[in-house]
């Protein structure tokens, strides 16, 4: 299928925690959107594969997404190789994104700073001509980039957007992920769970609205209008 958004991620949970208000908006307002997870995203202390499978499985089904697939590179050792390359270039030159979505470039996980680059470089390889790559060439018109990232920093976003009638959704999702978010946590105050409210809260807080998701770009972001500006 042709999708409008493609959300990249580096391991299952991290499209939901960056974004899932957004995937949630994008699907409402009609739009079709896909996740691809870059790696299985195991071994975890908690997770196995089957286990990490099944809770993206309903993680899945509660965003009511119609596309999501795993590109099978490695976890903890994910790396912008060119054979990674030309695997993600020929899934966007399948599925013809008009627009990517992938993690901010700094980070303390060196799997996150692989993917975002591995997504820039894979922008660029799916518009080229005479390739052994399947499909049609293709350019996504943007990237946006998501926060979720494990270092204590103050994101500056180019754009906050207003999650506050998608934010239980988002939250029943990454709920979904037991293994990673719950288990072997029960002894943090506040809970990491809790944590995520908190700073959704305050991302809605910065333009007056309930909750919020913080994104930026590196390339400009233009806009026709003032219409949808809170």
């Amino acid at each position: 299928m042709r999708l409008d958004a493609l959300v990249i991620a580096p391991h299952p949970d991290d499209a939901e925690l960056g974004m899932g208000g957004a995937i949630l908006k994008m699907i409402e307002a009609g739009l079709a959107v896909g996740v691809l997870d870059l790696t299985s995203g195991e071994p975890t202390p908690f997770g196995s594969p089957e286990l990490r499978a099944a809770e993206t499985a309903a993680a899945t089904k509660v965003l009511g997404l119609p596309w999501r697939e795993n590109l099978g590179l490695p976890n903890r050792s994910l790396e912008p190789t060119l054979d990674a390359r030309k695997k993600l270039a020929s899934t966007i030159r399948q599925v013809k994104p008009g627009w990517l979505f992938a993690p901010y470039w700094i980070d303390a996980h060196p799997d996150h700073v692989a993917a975002t680059k591995l997504v820039d470089d894979a922008r660029f390889w799916a518009k080229l001509s005479n390739t052994d790559m399947p499909g049609e060439r293709w350019h996504p018109e943007r990237i946006f980039n998501y926060y979720c990232v494990h270092l204590k920093m103050h994101a500056t976003p180019a754009f906050v957007l207003d999650i506050s009638e998608e934010w239980e959704k988002k939250f029943e999702s990454i709920h979904c992920y037991q293994s990673q978010f719950v288990k072997g946590r029960e002894d943090l105050d506040p809970s990491f769970l809790d944590q995520l409210h908190f700073e959704a809260a305050y991302w809605g807080k910065s333009i007056g609205v309930k909750y919020g998701e913080p994104f930026t770009s590196r390339e400009p972001i233009g806009l026709s209008g003032l219409g949808e500006l809170i």
